[in-house]
């Protein structure tokens, strides 16, 4: 407990480095906003490694932990300010540092830091501390960041803001490519999985899949998102087929938005998320697909952290009318895009209560002569 609480208010000394910068003219010069950025990072890190020097963490993704908690602290303010709740910490950086924070994909992206990776940190740090398991709730994390990271740094480059680029952008570097590093460790570790006997396990993935209603829903569920993502995708590459130029101008407007977010979320989902659900599908048809229990905690982060920041931008006031909603068809997309968030997040935790279909049973007998299920 008391590790959890150190970083948490050390994250709140974020706001007193944001005012400082925002009130001495020195500090918001654009590559004086980078220099600073890096010394303070490079500050944070020592400053929390010097704290654990006496007890050190056996993990250095404690250390990331720690330094991203103080950064979600910097996100959040910065939504907070562009949406009007606070002011007097960030009009420098509007200007000078990441203009592009003020869109309303950035907002809501920062408002997912701000608030949902901050209390995964925190939960993340509590369970190293108290050596309870953590790889699963990582991966949530890895699959959250990097698809966060993946569709902000191409879509700044590739939208309207591409053009104003100051050297603060290369501060999002460190953002983008640890959390690809972090799920590279963990997906290597050895699953959260405990020791239990294979006669269940083996009852149930002799069922066909007519006879797990609850797998088979996921299935049809899993190909009908396949097919939205298909459509969406061929949708921002401007397809000519008129059911695809309907649904962009009266139901997904936003999809069309120049500032080039929505367009790189839909070629993500196209190239990565799309062979994913197709692989998860099968899955569910084939016993034994271990990597099920992993795949799908990263994939619910991803695409829950998409589908927020998406949702949130297609209704946010910043955004211009005529990419938002349209007010007629608000609940069927509403529905839609509800529905292809939450469905990963179910598979996840139902591969996560019930993981006895997708283990792989090995022929080494137990004391009380059942097989050991790894």
């Amino acid at each position: 407990m008391v590790q959890e609480i150190c970083v948490f208010l050390f994250s709140l000394t974020a706001l007193g480095v944001l005012y400082t910068m925002n009130n001495v003219p020195a500090f918001q010069e654009p590559v004086v906003i980078l220099e600073t950025g890096v010394a303070v990072l490079v500050a944070v890190f020592l400053l929390v490694y010097l704290a654990t020097r006496y007890n050190p963490p056996k993990d250095p993704l404690f250390y990331v932990f720690a330094e991203f908690s103080f950064t979600c602290v910097i996100d959040l303010t910065s939504a907070l300010e562009y949406d009007g709740f606070t002011s007097g910490f960030m009009e420098f950086y509007q200007k000078t540092g990441e203009p592009y924070l003020g869109t309303p994909y950035a907002i809501m992206m920062c408002y997912w830091d701000g608030i949902v990776h901050f209390i995964l940190y925190l939960m993340l740090i509590h369970r190293m501390s108290n050596r309870q398991q953590y790889r699963t709730l990582g991966l949530f994390w890895a699959g959250s960041l990097c698809a966060n990271m993946i569709v902000f740094v191409p879509g700044i480059v590739v939208g309207k803001y591409g053009s104003e680029i100051h050297p603060a952008f290369w501060l999002n570097m460190p953002f983008l490519l640890v959390p690809i590093w972090g799920a590279v460790s963990l997906f290597s570790r050895p699953r959260d999985m405990p020791l239990v006997g294979a006669s269940k396990a083996e009852r149930e993935q002799k069922k066909a899949l007519i006879w797990r209603p609850l797998d088979l829903l996921f299935v049809v569920y899993l190909v009908a998102a396949m097919g939205f993502t298909i459509f969406r995708g061929l949708a921002v590459l401007d397809c000519p087929l008129e059911i695809h130029n309907r649904y962009v101008t009266e139901y997904e407007p936003y999809l069309k938005d120049p500032v080039g977010f929505p367009r790189v979320m839909m070629l993500l989902l196209l190239f990565h998320a799309l062979p994913m659900l197709g692989s998860f599908a099968y899955g569910l048809c084939t016993p034994g697909c271990t990597w099920m229990l992993d795949w799908t905690a990263y994939f619910a982060g991803a695409i829950l952290q998409c589908q927020w920041s998406h949702i949130g931008a297609s209704l946010h006031p910043r955004t211009a009318e005529m990419y938002r909603i349209p007010i007629t068809t608000l609940v069927p997309v509403l529905l839609l895009n509800l529905l292809y968030a939450a469905g990963p997040i179910l598979l996840a935790l139902r591969c996560k209560r019930e993981p006895d279909y997708f283990l792989s049973i090995a022929p080494v007998g137990q004391t009380n002569n059942e097989k050991k299920l790894s």
